[in-house]
């Protein structure tokens, strides 16, 4: 064999190693891609309990690295911040004390995010309280503005916030943007109860996504995506012990129309927010994703 052909054939074989090692490298990148769904930074309300705290442990487990957790319940928040601590020591865990109401606090709490963060990706406003059950013509005026003042002046004000940071942002590209937002709806804000009396309650979710469109129209050119999740009936102790008290209440035959009969759990709708904030749903704006087993399609 003569000297040259020996020395292309070496040196064809290095090239082919090289490039087997440059394969497995990217091979290795892609897999971590694949099993790191969240980055960076979000910010939570409601984070206190239920579908809040849920949705912070899920980011924690699928990528998120700092995370605020807002509530206005200071008890519940020091024990969900202490709780998420422990299970991921490697996130940077800010609890901020939050009233929703009052619009000075929340842009003193998204400012003291921004500060301890630099940056702000995902938000998700999901502080709300329950409707009265009482009809139009029972409701008193500061109990109709009451509950929309929680319900949905509350995302307003958030929203707004969020917005007002993620439009000074670095864009990190198509399938990331400026920042996204999930704004925690309900069923009952694409139809109406049909045995119970929420009227403010209906109003205020239908109102959030209404609120979700329109922003989701105005900053999506800016590489900001906001959506809208709408859950059904969520397994807690107080919907069971409801259902096993009563048969006939109205939660029980709503639920008997659900085609999956049964209730959610905090964890399946924590996956759907955690879907909505991901690089693989980067393609969906102004969307409300209904997640109730089935029970607006019947």
């Amino acid at each position: 064999m003569g000297r040259h052909l020996f020395r292309d054939i070496v040196a064809a074989a290095l090239q082919d190693q090289v490039k087997c090692h440059d394969a497995c490298i990217q091979h290795h990148i892609n897999s971590i891609r694949m099993t790191t769904l969240l980055r960076g930074s979000a910010f939570v309300t409601g984070a206190a309990s239920g579908i809040g705290q849920q949705t912070a442990i899920a980011f924690a487990q699928h990528g998120v690295t700092k995370l605020a957790l807002a509530d206005i319940n200071q008890d519940g928040l020091d024990l969900s911040a202490g709780s998420l601590k422990k299970q991921f020591p490697h996130v940077h865990i800010l609890p901020v004390h939050l009233d929703v109401r009052d619009s000075t606090h929340v842009k003193e709490c998204i400012a003291k995010t921004i500060g301890e963060f630099g940056r702000l990706d995902i938000a998700v406003n999901n502080a709300g309280i329950s409707g009265s059950g009482r009809k139009t013509h029972e409701l008193e005026d500061d109990e109709w503005l009451g509950i929309l003042d929680v319900n949905l002046q509350d995302v307003y004000r958030c929203q707004k916030e969020e917005l007002n940071v993620m439009v000074n942002q670095e864009d990190l590209g198509p399938r990331v943007g400026r920042g996204r937002i999930i704004n925690v709806a309900s069923m009952f804000a694409v139809v109406a109860p049909n045995n119970q009396d929420h009227t403010a309650y209906t109003t205020a979710k239908h109102g959030i996504i209404g609120l979700t469109k329109a922003d989701a129209n105005s900053y999506g050119p800016l590489g900001i995506r906001i959506n809208a999740i709408c859950p059904g009936y969520v397994e807690t102790p107080l919907l069971t012990s409801i259902m096993s008290r009563d048969p006939d209440s109205p939660l029980a035959v709503d639920l008997s129309r659900t085609p999956l009969k049964r209730l959610a759990t905090m964890e399946e709708v924590a996956d759907a927010i955690v879907l909505l904030a991901s690089p693989m749903n980067s393609y969906m704006q102004g969307a409300s994703m209904i997640c109730d087993g089935g029970f607006t399609s019947n």
